[in-house]
């Protein structure tokens, strides 16, 4: 897969794209990422990306022209581009198993104020919002995003059982689990998962599994 990233802030990308799991990911070649500072498409010597509405408001939106320039040279047949706003469709893991079977995506991070309606209108094949809040702008739901996707292509993790027994990947969230000590100041594990009966456990995993969607998330059962 191919990730390219339009931001005005390319150097926030350097801790998470630089470490674990997307790391590795780059460095077996299972994905390739590139962050793109949007000033580099500007036409005036200023590099000027953003301007103040017509018709007034406060704050600044990202221009369509610069937007477009970036598009027409990273864009290809195969390319889906994601615009990052609060307007988008809430980003969920069935959304995140289907972008990460795509073969490039190219996102767009939303900036302060927004963007001009005619990016949204006519450049974007999807907009994706990360939650029911405003941040400053679309480099933080960028890696959400990003990491979100990386973790569910082949091979980026060893065992495929990790992203297939997770939360919400069946719609449920994740059975509690333990580790040693099984008696950690008088708190018992469960005796169940100490007795060896397989089947046994895996009932006990989703009926667990089941208490705890109902609790948090209704919705999905």
């Amino acid at each position: 897969m191919k990730i390219d990233i339009l931001t005005l802030f390319p150097e926030m990308f350097k801790g998470p794209f630089d470490e674990s799991m997307i790391k590795r990911a780059q460095e077996k070649k299972l994905v390739e990422i590139k962050i793109h500072n949007l000033r580099a498409w500007a036409k005036d010597k200023h590099k000027t990306v953003d301007n103040r509405p017509f018709g007034g408001g406060v704050g600044m939106i990202l221009m369509v022209e610069p937007i477009d320039q970036a598009l027409k040279e990273l864009r290809r047949k195969e390319t889906k581009v994601i615009l990052l706003t609060p307007q988008g469709k809430i980003f969920s893991q069935p959304l995140a198993q289907k972008l990460s079977k795509e073969k490039h995506l190219v996102f767009i991070c939303g900036h302060y104020e927004g963007v001009d309606e005619r990016i949204r209108e006519h450049l974007v094949d999807e907009e994706i919002s990360i939650g029911d809040y405003i941040l400053t702008g679309g480099e933080l739901p960028a890696m959400v995003v990003v990491d979100t996707i990386v973790r569910l292509i082949p091979k980026v993790l060893e065992k495929k059982e990790a992203v297939q027994d997770e939360s919400f990947s069946n719609n449920l969230l994740e059975y509690p689990q333990y580790t040693r000590p099984a008696n950690f100041k008088g708190q018992q594990v469960p005796e169940i998962l100490l007795s060896g009966n397989h089947k046994k456990i895996a009932g006990w995993q989703k009926k667990k599994a089941k208490e705890k969607t109902k609790k948090r998330r209704p919705d999905l059962l």
